[in-house]
């Protein structure tokens, strides 16, 4: 008959279920008797940073991202960048084709310095109308004439240096210019394109700040304040955790979810993350620095929770109190009743009976073990 073990990182050796049929002036030998215990079964417990709180998850987007579009209809004549290319505030994107525009501008100058001439020579005459009248050697009618002619020149130069102004604009609006510092993630148009007014041309985002927008369920909103750590990780970034701070909470609550919707200020030092990316972590409502074990080590069936450990080589048992429980990660913080260092059964081996002889043994023991105790059957 084969003897009973605790799973397959248990086996126990023959001499100690043999026990009671040995004769009592044998000794026993404990080492016989020790169960061996796989590192798979046991933990030992240690101080870990446990957080607690609303699970987020969404999309990196950048904090800042401009599209910059036609303003008017042309030929592309000129693309200065590419996607992924870093630019400066100002830096030249692209530029339309400019002909017509230009024409249009050199002419309104034209009409400005003709109009600044008139303005000049009715300035003249209406000074020396003015002289003439004062003196009675013209008539009061011809003087409000000349003065009436100043106003008519004066008049069309404001007008003229409107449409110069009018039409600079429009020439500039031909050099497609970078909004603020970033980089480009996209270039809609090519060179020789014909594009309309609205046709957007490039796209600039500025990637050292991010956000990451989602929803937390409305019951958490009491425990949400602005600058709360937001601990997550992101795919293709590694299992690091990362840090971002929240930064906006929506006082609106989303009327098919019953949900509110929050963002995430995330400062991208060094460009170690790309908008696109996606990410999944909590708001940490609550962090403390503890022991921390998890809880399938925690027994929470009867009155009091409790764990099973190994103390003085035997099998023990001890009540804990609990404190900060992450139902996400299935951890909990444990506020008494063990204490880092403490070698804590999981598995198969918390059904180890209290004062039981046990010993870690590696993979290679625990087999030898299984067939000493196979071949004494």
């Amino acid at each position: 008959m084969t003897r009973p073990t605790f799973g397959p990182t248990l086996a126990l050796v023959g001499a100690l279920l043999l026990a009671p049929a040995c004769r009592r002036d044998t000794a026993p030998d404990t080492t016989d008797q020790a169960l061996l215990v796989g590192p798979e079964n046991l933990i030992v417990a240690a101080q870990e940073t446990l957080q607690v709180g609303p699970a987020l998850s969404g999309t990196l987007e950048a904090e800042r991202s401009a599209t910059v579009r036609a303003e008017l209809g042309g030929t592309l004549v000129a693309v200065a960048v590419e996607p992924g290319q870093p630019v400066a505030r100002g830096a030249l994107l692209g530029r339309i084709d400019a002909t017509g525009v230009r024409d249009v501008y050199e002419s309104a100058r034209t009409a400005v310095a003709t109009a600044e001439l008139n303005v000049e020579l009715a300035q003249r005459n209406a000074d020396r109308a003015r002289a003439l009248a004062a003196a009675g050697a013209i008539a009061a009618r011809d003087r409000e004439q000349a003065e009436w002619n100043l106003s008519t020149a004066e008049t069309q130069l404001a007008d003229a240096r409107a449409r110069a102004v009018s039409a600079q604009k429009q020439l500039a609006k031909t050099t497609l210019v970078a909004p603020f510092a970033g980089v480009v993630s996209e270039r809609q148009a090519h060179l020789g394109d014909v594009v309309q007014a609205g046709n957007p041309l490039f796209t600039v985002v500025d990637p050292s700040l991010l956000k990451l927008e989602g929803s937390v369920p409305a019951e958490a909103l009491g425990q949400l304040r602005l600058g709360t750590p937001v601990i997550f990780t992101v795919a293709g970034a590694g299992s690091t955790p990362l840090r971002g701070r929240l930064s906006r909470i929506n006082p609106v609550a989303d009327p098919a979810t019953r949900q509110i919707r929050v963002t995430v200020a995330i400062a991208n030092t060094g460009s170690r993350l790309a908008a696109g990316l996606f990410a999944d972590g909590r708001v940490a409502t609550a962090e403390r620095h503890s022991v921390v074990l998890p809880a399938d080590a925690v027994d929470r069936a009867g009155l009091r929770p409790m764990v099973v450990l190994v103390r003085g080589g035997q099998v023990a048992r001890s009540e804990v109190e609990l404190g900060l429980i992450d139902e996400g990660s299935e951890r909990m913080e444990i506020l008494q009743g063990v204490i880092p260092g403490d070698t804590v059964l999981v598995g198969s081996a918390r059904g180890l009976p209290v004062g039981a002889a046990v010993r870690i043994g590696s993979p290679a023991e625990r087999a030898v073990s299984a067939t000493t105790s196979t071949g004494k059957e």
